[in-house]
Protein backbone atom coordinates (compact mmCIF):
# COMPACT_ATOMS: atom_id res chain seq x y z
CA UNK A 1 0.00 0.00 0.00
CA UNK A 2 1.27 3.66 -0.88
CA UNK A 3 2.23 5.72 2.24
CA UNK A 4 -0.77 8.55 0.73
CA UNK A 5 -2.84 5.36 0.52
CA UNK A 6 -2.65 4.66 3.97
CA UNK A 7 -2.80 8.10 5.30
CA UNK A 8 -5.94 8.37 3.50
CA UNK A 9 -7.47 5.06 5.11
CA UNK A 10 -6.23 6.03 8.58
CA UNK A 11 -7.91 9.65 7.79
CA UNK A 12 -11.07 8.34 6.99
CA UNK A 13 -11.02 5.27 9.86
CA UNK A 14 -10.30 7.97 12.43
CA UNK A 15 -14.15 9.82 10.85
CA UNK A 16 -15.61 6.74 11.46
CA UNK A 17 -14.32 6.92 15.06
CA UNK A 18 -14.98 10.33 16.02
CA UNK A 19 -18.47 10.40 14.29
CA UNK A 20 -19.37 7.30 16.04
CA UNK A 21 -17.71 7.08 19.07
CA UNK A 22 -14.94 4.68 19.33
CA UNK A 23 -14.42 1.40 17.42
CA UNK A 24 -16.38 0.20 15.41
CA UNK A 25 -17.01 -3.31 17.20
CA UNK A 26 -19.19 -4.56 14.21
CA UNK A 27 -21.44 -1.58 13.14
CA UNK A 28 -23.46 -2.69 10.45
CA UNK A 29 -24.38 -0.52 7.33
CA UNK A 30 -28.05 -0.58 8.51
CA UNK A 31 -30.08 -2.22 11.22
CA UNK A 32 -34.04 -2.22 11.35
CA UNK A 33 -35.19 -1.50 14.58
CA UNK A 34 -38.35 -2.89 16.49
CA UNK A 35 -39.29 -0.58 19.86
CA UNK A 36 -42.81 0.34 19.05
CA UNK A 37 -45.71 -1.84 18.32
CA UNK A 38 -44.05 -4.23 16.26
CA UNK A 39 -44.48 -7.31 18.77
CA UNK A 40 -48.04 -6.57 19.69
CA UNK A 41 -49.64 -6.55 16.29
CA UNK A 42 -47.72 -9.18 15.13
CA UNK A 43 -48.67 -11.38 17.89
CA UNK A 44 -52.73 -10.30 17.09
CA UNK A 45 -51.82 -11.80 13.83
CA UNK A 46 -50.69 -15.11 15.43
CA UNK A 47 -53.39 -15.05 17.77
CA UNK A 48 -56.03 -14.76 15.38
CA UNK A 49 -55.01 -16.67 12.54
CA UNK A 50 -54.81 -13.76 10.23
CA UNK A 51 -51.61 -14.14 8.64
CA UNK A 52 -51.73 -14.67 4.83
CA UNK A 53 -52.53 -11.76 2.14
CA UNK A 54 -56.17 -11.04 3.38
CA UNK A 55 -56.59 -9.40 7.19
CA UNK A 56 -56.72 -5.65 8.15
CA UNK A 57 -53.05 -5.02 8.57
CA UNK A 58 -53.11 -4.96 4.82
CA UNK A 59 -55.41 -2.50 4.16
CA UNK A 60 -54.41 -0.58 7.09
CA UNK A 61 -50.62 -0.59 5.80
CA UNK A 62 -51.80 0.66 2.33
CA UNK A 63 -53.69 3.43 4.15
CA UNK A 64 -51.02 4.65 6.12
CA UNK A 65 -48.53 4.77 3.17
CA UNK A 66 -51.54 6.97 0.82
CA UNK A 67 -51.37 9.13 3.20
CA UNK A 68 -48.32 9.63 3.98
CA UNK A 69 -46.86 9.63 0.66
CA UNK A 70 -49.87 11.94 -0.43
CA UNK A 71 -50.77 9.09 -2.83
CA UNK A 72 -54.28 8.75 -4.00
CA UNK A 73 -53.15 4.94 -3.90
CA UNK A 74 -50.90 2.70 -2.16
CA UNK A 75 -51.03 -1.17 -3.05
CA UNK A 76 -49.12 -3.42 -1.09
CA UNK A 77 -46.79 -6.31 -2.43
CA UNK A 78 -44.38 -9.25 -1.15
CA UNK A 79 -41.19 -7.20 -2.31
CA UNK A 80 -40.08 -4.28 -4.08
CA UNK A 81 -39.23 -6.31 -7.45
CA UNK A 82 -42.24 -7.11 -7.57
CA UNK A 83 -44.12 -3.66 -7.12
CA UNK A 84 -41.44 -2.65 -10.10
CA UNK A 85 -42.25 -5.70 -12.07
CA UNK A 86 -46.18 -5.00 -11.53
CA UNK A 87 -45.41 -1.04 -12.21
CA UNK A 88 -44.17 -1.49 -15.52
CA UNK A 89 -46.56 -4.12 -16.58
CA UNK A 90 -49.04 -1.21 -15.69
CA UNK A 91 -47.71 1.09 -17.88
CA UNK A 92 -47.69 -1.26 -20.40
CA UNK A 93 -44.29 -2.26 -20.92
CA UNK A 94 -43.96 -5.52 -23.37
CA UNK A 95 -42.05 -7.96 -24.25
CA UNK A 96 -39.45 -6.57 -26.64
CA UNK A 97 -39.81 -3.15 -25.85
CA UNK A 98 -36.46 -1.42 -24.10
CA UNK A 99 -36.60 0.84 -20.66
CA UNK A 100 -34.00 3.35 -19.88
CA UNK A 101 -32.96 2.82 -16.22
CA UNK A 102 -30.03 4.40 -14.44
CA UNK A 103 -27.01 2.26 -14.73
CA UNK A 104 -25.78 3.45 -11.38
CA UNK A 105 -29.08 1.27 -9.32
CA UNK A 106 -29.62 -2.18 -7.38
CA UNK A 107 -30.10 -4.93 -9.85
CA UNK A 108 -33.85 -5.35 -9.10
CA UNK A 109 -34.14 -2.18 -11.06
CA UNK A 110 -33.21 -3.45 -14.62
CA UNK A 111 -34.20 -7.45 -13.26
CA UNK A 112 -37.46 -6.01 -13.40
CA UNK A 113 -37.39 -4.37 -17.19
CA UNK A 114 -36.23 -8.37 -17.60
CA UNK A 115 -39.03 -10.11 -15.84
CA UNK A 116 -40.88 -8.00 -18.26
CA UNK A 117 -39.60 -9.61 -21.30
CA UNK A 118 -38.03 -6.07 -21.79
CA UNK A 119 -34.43 -4.79 -22.38
CA UNK A 120 -32.74 -2.08 -20.33
CA UNK A 121 -31.55 0.72 -21.99
CA UNK A 122 -28.90 1.96 -19.26
CA UNK A 123 -28.15 6.30 -19.22
CA UNK A 124 -25.90 8.35 -16.83
CA UNK A 125 -26.38 10.06 -13.90
CA UNK A 126 -25.63 13.01 -12.26
CA UNK A 127 -23.03 14.38 -9.51
CA UNK A 128 -25.92 16.41 -7.96
CA UNK A 129 -27.87 13.69 -6.81
CA UNK A 130 -26.18 10.50 -8.43
CA UNK A 131 -29.65 9.74 -10.19
CA UNK A 132 -30.86 10.03 -13.74
CA UNK A 133 -29.15 13.01 -15.84
CA UNK A 134 -32.31 14.58 -17.11
CA UNK A 135 -30.26 16.96 -19.38
CA UNK A 136 -28.18 13.81 -20.45
CA UNK A 137 -31.10 11.77 -20.90
CA UNK A 138 -32.67 14.91 -23.28
CA UNK A 139 -29.70 14.48 -25.33
CA UNK A 140 -29.16 10.83 -26.20
CA UNK A 141 -32.88 10.49 -26.81
CA UNK A 142 -32.40 13.03 -29.59
CA UNK A 143 -29.51 11.29 -31.26
CA UNK A 144 -31.13 8.00 -30.68
CA UNK A 145 -34.82 8.04 -30.98
CA UNK A 146 -37.79 9.23 -33.21
CA UNK A 147 -41.80 9.26 -32.33
CA UNK A 148 -43.39 6.56 -34.44
CA UNK A 149 -47.29 5.47 -34.40
CA UNK A 150 -46.68 3.31 -31.68
CA UNK A 151 -44.88 5.75 -29.01
CA UNK A 152 -40.84 6.35 -29.15
CA UNK A 153 -38.30 4.04 -31.20
CA UNK A 154 -34.90 3.47 -30.92
CA UNK A 155 -33.93 4.16 -34.47
CA UNK A 156 -30.24 2.00 -33.88
CA UNK A 157 -32.31 -1.12 -32.13
CA UNK A 158 -35.63 -0.22 -34.00
CA UNK A 159 -37.25 -1.38 -30.87
CA UNK A 160 -39.85 0.81 -29.02
CA UNK A 161 -38.55 2.38 -25.89
CA UNK A 162 -41.40 2.42 -23.43
CA UNK A 163 -40.82 4.11 -20.67
CA UNK A 164 -37.81 5.44 -17.80
CA UNK A 165 -37.49 4.39 -14.33
CA UNK A 166 -35.88 7.25 -12.62
CA UNK A 167 -34.20 5.37 -9.25
CA UNK A 168 -34.06 8.07 -5.71
CA UNK A 169 -30.47 6.85 -5.19
CA UNK A 170 -29.50 6.18 -1.26
CA UNK A 171 -32.83 8.23 -0.61
CA UNK A 172 -31.98 11.72 -2.54
CA UNK A 173 -34.17 12.62 -4.73
CA UNK A 174 -33.72 12.92 -8.59
CA UNK A 175 -34.07 16.03 -10.29
CA UNK A 176 -37.81 14.70 -11.31
CA UNK A 177 -39.35 18.22 -12.35
CA UNK A 178 -37.21 18.42 -15.40
CA UNK A 179 -37.27 14.61 -16.11
CA UNK A 180 -41.17 14.52 -15.90
CA UNK A 181 -40.72 17.28 -18.40
CA UNK A 182 -38.18 15.30 -20.98
CA UNK A 183 -40.45 12.29 -20.46
CA UNK A 184 -43.43 14.33 -21.37
CA UNK A 185 -41.38 15.89 -24.72
CA UNK A 186 -40.79 12.33 -25.67
CA UNK A 187 -43.82 10.77 -24.66
CA UNK A 188 -42.80 8.43 -22.63
CA UNK A 189 -44.61 6.62 -19.03
CA UNK A 190 -42.39 7.44 -15.92
CA UNK A 191 -41.97 4.62 -13.10
CA UNK A 192 -40.06 6.18 -9.93
CA UNK A 193 -38.17 3.42 -8.47
CA UNK A 194 -38.39 5.24 -4.66
CA UNK A 195 -37.75 1.64 -3.29
CA UNK A 196 -34.75 3.65 -1.05
CA UNK A 197 -36.62 6.73 -0.56
CA UNK A 198 -39.60 6.62 1.51
CA UNK A 199 -39.59 10.09 3.36
CA UNK A 200 -37.85 11.93 0.88
CA UNK A 201 -39.46 14.86 -1.09
CA UNK A 202 -38.79 16.75 -3.69
CA UNK A 203 -39.98 20.58 -3.37
CA UNK A 204 -42.45 19.30 -0.35
CA UNK A 205 -43.84 16.58 -2.78
CA UNK A 206 -42.92 12.87 -2.07
CA UNK A 207 -41.09 10.94 -4.08
CA UNK A 208 -42.56 8.35 -6.23
CA UNK A 209 -45.87 10.32 -6.72
CA UNK A 210 -44.67 12.10 -9.57
CA UNK A 211 -44.77 9.78 -12.27
CA UNK A 212 -47.63 7.36 -13.43
CA UNK A 213 -46.65 4.56 -11.60
CA UNK A 214 -43.84 4.58 -8.22
CA UNK A 215 -42.68 1.82 -6.08
CA UNK A 216 -41.37 1.34 -2.78
CA UNK A 217 -39.71 -1.40 -0.38
CA UNK A 218 -40.07 -2.52 2.70
CA UNK A 219 -36.47 -4.78 2.79
CA UNK A 220 -35.24 -5.54 6.11
CA UNK A 221 -32.31 -2.70 5.52
CA UNK A 222 -34.75 -0.07 4.44
CA UNK A 223 -35.48 2.96 6.63
CA UNK A 224 -38.73 0.69 7.80
CA UNK A 225 -38.85 -2.52 6.97
CA UNK A 226 -41.87 -5.48 6.71
CA UNK A 227 -39.04 -8.33 6.42
CA UNK A 228 -39.85 -8.45 2.95
CA UNK A 229 -42.41 -6.06 1.24
CA UNK A 230 -42.96 -3.50 -1.33
CA UNK A 231 -45.68 -1.23 -2.37
CA UNK A 232 -47.12 0.26 -5.69
CA UNK A 233 -48.03 3.96 -5.21
CA UNK A 234 -50.30 5.78 -7.92
CA UNK A 235 -52.60 8.49 -8.46
CA UNK A 236 -54.63 6.78 -10.90
CA UNK A 237 -57.77 5.08 -9.53
CA UNK A 238 -57.83 2.75 -12.69
CA UNK A 239 -54.24 1.62 -12.53
CA UNK A 240 -54.54 1.01 -8.60
CA UNK A 241 -58.05 -1.31 -9.21
CA UNK A 242 -55.98 -3.34 -11.99
CA UNK A 243 -52.97 -3.52 -10.06
CA UNK A 244 -54.42 -5.08 -6.86
CA UNK A 245 -56.47 -7.29 -9.75
CA UNK A 246 -53.09 -8.77 -10.82
CA UNK A 247 -51.41 -9.25 -7.60
CA UNK A 248 -53.95 -11.13 -6.42
CA UNK A 249 -54.13 -13.73 -9.33
CA UNK A 250 -56.59 -11.92 -11.26
CA UNK A 251 -59.11 -13.78 -9.18
CA UNK A 252 -62.96 -12.62 -9.55
CA UNK A 253 -64.57 -12.04 -6.03
CA UNK A 254 -67.49 -15.13 -5.35
CA UNK A 255 -67.86 -16.50 -1.97
CA UNK A 256 -67.06 -20.01 -3.37
CA UNK A 257 -65.48 -20.02 -7.16
CA UNK A 258 -62.04 -20.12 -7.45
CA UNK A 259 -62.51 -17.91 -11.41
CA UNK A 260 -59.68 -16.04 -12.93
CA UNK A 261 -59.78 -14.05 -15.82
CA UNK A 262 -56.50 -13.44 -17.18
CA UNK A 263 -52.67 -14.89 -16.39
CA UNK A 264 -51.43 -12.51 -13.20
CA UNK A 265 -49.14 -12.61 -10.30
CA UNK A 266 -49.37 -13.93 -6.05
CA UNK A 267 -47.77 -10.57 -5.09
CA UNK A 268 -49.77 -9.10 -2.44
CA UNK A 269 -48.14 -8.63 0.92
CA UNK A 270 -49.59 -11.10 4.03
CA UNK A 271 -51.16 -10.06 7.04
CA UNK A 272 -48.32 -10.86 9.16
CA UNK A 273 -45.64 -8.16 7.44
CA UNK A 274 -48.40 -5.69 7.10
CA UNK A 275 -48.77 -5.68 10.61
CA UNK A 276 -44.84 -5.12 11.20
CA UNK A 277 -45.24 -2.25 8.63
CA UNK A 278 -47.84 -0.13 10.24
CA UNK A 279 -45.74 -0.86 13.37
CA UNK A 280 -43.11 0.95 11.39
CA UNK A 281 -45.07 3.17 10.00
CA UNK A 282 -45.75 4.65 13.62
CA UNK A 283 -42.20 5.03 13.99
CA UNK A 284 -41.22 6.49 10.90
CA UNK A 285 -40.65 9.98 12.03
CA UNK A 286 -38.41 8.87 15.08
CA UNK A 287 -36.19 7.28 12.64
CA UNK A 288 -36.08 10.29 10.00
CA UNK A 289 -35.09 12.76 12.19
CA UNK A 290 -32.46 10.57 13.98
CA UNK A 291 -31.20 9.68 10.66
CA UNK A 292 -31.05 13.53 10.10
CA UNK A 293 -29.09 13.98 13.18
CA UNK A 294 -26.50 11.18 12.16
CA UNK A 295 -25.72 13.05 8.85
CA UNK A 296 -25.06 16.50 10.72
CA UNK A 297 -22.48 14.28 12.77
CA UNK A 298 -20.76 12.67 9.61
CA UNK A 299 -20.82 16.21 8.41
CA UNK A 300 -19.03 17.95 11.42
CA UNK A 301 -16.08 15.09 10.71
CA UNK A 302 -15.83 14.95 7.26
CA UNK A 303 -16.12 18.33 6.03
CA UNK A 304 -12.84 19.24 7.16
CA UNK A 305 -11.07 16.11 5.39
CA UNK A 306 -9.63 16.59 2.41
CA UNK A 307 -10.05 14.61 -0.84
CA UNK A 308 -13.36 13.48 0.53
CA UNK A 309 -16.82 14.81 0.01
CA UNK A 310 -20.25 13.88 2.42
CA UNK A 311 -23.31 13.13 0.06
CA UNK A 312 -25.73 15.86 0.79
CA UNK A 313 -29.45 15.76 0.09
CA UNK A 314 -29.94 17.99 -3.48
CA UNK A 315 -31.08 21.61 -3.79
CA UNK A 316 -35.16 21.92 -2.65
CA UNK A 317 -34.99 18.63 -1.80
CA UNK A 318 -35.41 15.90 2.01
CA UNK A 319 -33.93 13.39 2.06
CA UNK A 320 -34.25 10.37 4.19
CA UNK A 321 -30.47 10.12 4.32
CA UNK A 322 -31.48 5.86 3.91
CA UNK A 323 -27.42 5.27 3.39
CA UNK A 324 -25.35 8.10 3.89
CA UNK A 325 -22.58 7.97 1.58
CA UNK A 326 -19.26 9.65 1.08
CA UNK A 327 -17.61 10.50 -2.48
CA UNK A 328 -14.01 10.85 -3.27
CA UNK A 329 -12.92 13.96 -4.90
CA UNK A 330 -10.75 12.47 -7.70
CA UNK A 331 -12.53 8.79 -9.15
CA UNK A 332 -9.84 6.15 -7.67
CA UNK A 333 -10.67 2.33 -7.35
CA UNK A 334 -7.81 1.79 -5.56
CA UNK A 335 -7.93 4.31 -3.01
CA UNK A 336 -11.52 2.82 -2.86
CA UNK A 337 -10.81 -0.32 -2.09
CA UNK A 338 -8.48 0.62 0.36
CA UNK A 339 -10.46 2.41 2.53
CA UNK A 340 -13.21 0.28 2.48
CA UNK A 341 -10.60 -2.58 4.05
CA UNK A 342 -9.71 -0.38 6.54
CA UNK A 343 -13.24 0.43 7.65
CA UNK A 344 -14.61 -2.97 7.44
CA UNK A 345 -11.21 -4.16 9.51
CA UNK A 346 -11.43 -1.04 12.04
CA UNK A 347 -15.29 -2.94 13.01
CA UNK A 348 -17.09 -0.72 10.29
CA UNK A 349 -19.42 -1.79 7.63
CA UNK A 350 -19.02 0.03 4.61
CA UNK A 351 -19.52 -0.95 0.90
CA UNK A 352 -19.33 0.61 -2.86
CA UNK A 353 -21.82 1.49 -4.54
CA UNK A 354 -23.40 -1.33 -6.90
CA UNK A 355 -21.31 -2.57 -9.52
CA UNK A 356 -22.56 -0.64 -12.93
CA UNK A 357 -25.32 -2.66 -14.07
CA UNK A 358 -24.38 -2.47 -18.17
CA UNK A 359 -20.96 -4.07 -16.55
CA UNK A 360 -22.84 -7.46 -15.70
CA UNK A 361 -22.94 -10.67 -17.42
CA UNK A 362 -26.62 -10.92 -17.93
CA UNK A 363 -26.79 -7.01 -19.43
CA UNK A 364 -23.57 -6.49 -21.65
CA UNK A 365 -25.22 -6.21 -24.44
CA UNK A 366 -28.08 -3.91 -23.84
CA UNK A 367 -27.93 -0.81 -25.28
CA UNK A 368 -26.83 2.64 -23.49
CA UNK A 369 -26.09 6.34 -23.49
CA UNK A 370 -22.52 7.35 -22.42
CA UNK A 371 -22.04 6.68 -18.69
CA UNK A 372 -19.26 8.55 -17.69
CA UNK A 373 -20.12 10.05 -14.82
CA UNK A 374 -22.08 6.64 -13.65
CA UNK A 375 -18.09 4.99 -14.36
CA UNK A 376 -17.10 7.89 -12.26
CA UNK A 377 -19.39 7.91 -9.40
CA UNK A 378 -18.67 3.79 -9.54
CA UNK A 379 -15.21 4.88 -8.41
CA UNK A 380 -16.11 7.33 -5.99
CA UNK A 381 -18.92 6.01 -3.60
CA UNK A 382 -18.60 4.74 -0.46
CA UNK A 383 -21.77 4.15 1.93
CA UNK A 384 -21.12 4.08 5.79
CA UNK A 385 -22.76 3.04 8.50
CA UNK A 386 -27.00 4.34 8.78
CA UNK A 387 -28.70 2.97 11.56
CA UNK A 388 -31.39 5.29 13.10
CA UNK A 389 -30.26 4.39 16.55
CA UNK A 390 -26.39 5.12 15.31
CA UNK A 391 -27.46 8.84 16.41
CA UNK A 392 -27.71 7.86 19.57
CA UNK A 393 -23.69 6.98 19.99
CA UNK A 394 -21.75 9.47 22.29
CA UNK A 395 -18.90 11.36 19.96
Amino acid sequence: MKDQYKSFAASFVSALQQALGGAGDGLSLHEPEFVGNEWKYVKECLDTGWVSSVGKYVDEFERRLAEYTGARHAVAVVNGTAAQHMALLLVGVQPGDEVLVPSLSFVATANAVAHCGAIPHFVDCTERTLGLDPARLEDHLERVSEPVAGGLRNVITGRRIAGVVPMHTFGHPVEIAELMRVAGRFGLPVIEDAAESLGSRYQGRHTGTFGQVGILSFNGNKVITTGGGGAILTNDSELARRAKHLTTTAKLPHRWEFSHDEVAYNYRLPNLNAALGCAQMERLPSFLQRKRQLTERYQDVFGSMNGILLVKEPHHCQSNYWLNAVRLENPDLVARDILLAAANDAGFQCRPAWKLLHTLPMYLDCPRADLAVAVALEASLINIPSSAKLAELRP
